[in-house]
């Protein structure tokens, strides 16, 4: 029988990162567990908001949290951003009374929703759930020869002992998953830092700046391309890479090694 999670996709998923939500569900099927796509879910807000009193914006988050519990299912996510937000949210509703007290008495949920659902992301499904020895047994066409850097960014580590995603500054997660796939991966500085892309409609020379370093960084280390889970990231990598390193998601490579036909 199948593994069955909640999955909470996000904006962005169902737009402008299409890619990175149709090859999760390809890679998902081929590895032996299923996304069940959350009913009508809502957008996360993007940012997790930092005023102790701001609740109306955390609960699209309850609701995605409390739809899984209802199901008995963890919730998976994929985008970076909206990973941090739920998993911090839902850090609230079980460490923070006053948050989980005011949610809970404006949703009017049957049962007080407290925090009870597991958040995971993508990745530590494969790492955790499937185990990155059975996805190295399932790959079809091996990226032998093929040298890839891993681009965390800030939201999937930080803060740490919420996230509990990985080390925030040393993560293996990502190049563990590189060399499932028979690639090998590249360590490079600026891999667990920010991109900019919080500012860079505010100051587009600082994003273009900050992106600049990660893409240079990793070329000089030798890597052929990076990946990424953030679809902001990959968006600002590439508008303001001063190199020629191309940006993918980590699925898309995923969904290569398993022999997933690219025009599906």
């Amino acid at each position: 029988m199948a593994l069955k999670y909640s999955y909470y996709p996000g904006c962005t998923l169902k737009n402008k990162a299409k890619s990175l939500d149709i090859t999760a569900r390809k890679c998902a099927s081929a590895l032996g567990f299923e996304l069940e796509e959350i009913e009508n879910w809502q957008c996360c807000g993007g940012v997790y908001p930092l005023g102790s009193d701001e609740i109306a914006t955390k609960l699209s988050s309850v609701r995605a949290l409390d739809y899984a519990k209802s199901k008995s299912q963890k919730l998976v996510t994929l985008c970076s951003a909206c990973h941090h937000v739920i998993k911090r949210v839902n850090d609230d509703m079980k460490n923070v009374p006053d948050t989980r007290m005011r949610a809970n008495n404006y949703l009017k949920l049957d049962t007080p929703y407290c925090g009870e659902t597991q958040v995971l992301h993508y990745l530590e499904v494969l790492r955790d759930e499937i185990g990155f020895d059975n996805i190295a047994k399932a790959v079809k066409n091996p990226l032998k020869g093929v040298k890839i850097g891993a681009y965390y960014g800030c939201m999937l580590l930080r803060p740490s002992k919420i996230m509990e995603f990985d080390n925030p500054e040393n993560p293996q997660i990502m190049e563990d998953f590189i060399k499932a796939l028979g690639a090998q991966s590249v360590i490079f500085p600026y891999r667990n830092e920010c991109c900019g892309g919080h500012v860079a409609l505010k100051s587009p020379e600082s994003a273009q700046k900050l992106s600049g370093k990660v893409t240079r960084s990793a070329e000089g280390f030798g890597a052929d391309m990076l990946i990424t889970a953030c679809p902001l990231c990959l968006y600002n990598l590439n508008k303001n890479s001063q190199s020629d390193i191309p940006v993918y998601y980590f699925t898309e490579l995923l969904a290569k090694a398993l022999g997933i036909d690219s025009e599906e």
